[in-house]
């Protein structure tokens, strides 16, 4: 008889878990937000900077070359973020047509 693998016995005991975690919450005693209250709300994550906001995007770089642009940007006290921004943005405006 052949072995379960080991995914499957995960996946054996996910689908235990989630039929033990099934419940249906009543949100009927939560009553509505006024109009006040909407408009005190803030808007939650990062702010837009400049006139349209930044593109998420995720990239691979050598562990050295982050760990440089972390180093540099602790020197001048900003995000390391914020200074490959810069880095790239100068490069853009000088090198590329």
């Amino acid at each position: 008889m052949p072995r379960k693998s080991v995914s499957s016995a995960r996946g054996a005991r996910a689908a235990v878990s989630a039929r033990r975690t099934t419940r249906t919450i009543d949100f009927g005693d939560i009553p509505d937000a006024s109009s006040e209250q909407l408009a005190a709300m803030r808007r939650v994550g990062r702010p837009p900077l400049g006139d349209a906001p930044r593109q998420l995007i995720a990239i691979r770089v050598d562990a050295a070359v982050l760990e440089q642009f972390r180093k540099e940007a602790r020197r001048r006290r900003v995000g390391y973020q914020t200074l490959i921004n810069e880095v790239l943005a100068h490069h853009v405006r000088t090198n590329v047509a």
